[in-house]
C-alpha cells in the first residue's frame, strides 16, 4: 500500500495509507481527512483539489493535460509544481509521494 505525505494548509504534515487506482484527490479527501472540497468529482474543470507536487516527484507524475495546465494557470496561487490532485492516479510507484495543498481560492 502506497504512502502520500501531504501538508495541510495549516502546515500540518499527515502520512496518509493510499489505494491505488484511485486519484490522489480521492486518497487525500477520504483517507487523509484533508480540506479538499473537489466540487467537480474528479473531473478536471473546477481545481478546487489543487496541491503543489514536491519536485523530487514532479517527473514521476506525468504531464499536465492542457485543460489542467488551464486550470491551474488562472489560479492565484500556481506555481510551477501545480497540479490538479484528481488527475493524478496513485500506484505503487509514487509510493512515498509528498504534496502540498493549495491555498484556498
Amino acid at each position: 500500500m502506497p504512502k502520500i505525505i501531504a501538508v495541510d494548509r495549516d502546515g500540518t504534515e499527515k502520512t496518509i495509507d493510499a489505494e491505488n487506482g484511485l486519484s490522489l484527490m480521492l486518497n487525500l479527501r477520504d483517507k487523509g481527512d484533508l480540506d479538499i472540497a473537489a466540487i467537480c468529482g474528479g473531473m478536471c474543470s473546477c481545481a478546487t483539489c489543487h496541491v503543489y507536487v514536491d519536485e523530487a516527484w514532479r517527473d514521476k507524475t506525468g504531464e499536465r493535460s492542457i485543460d489542467e495546465f488551464e486550470l491551474v494557470e488562472f489560479s492565484a496561487h500556481y506555481q510551477e509544481n501545480s497540479r490538479l490532485s484528481c488527475q493524478i492516479e496513485m500506484t505503487d510507484e509514487l509510493d512515498g509521494i509528498k504534496v502540498t495543498l493549495a491555498p484556498e481560492e
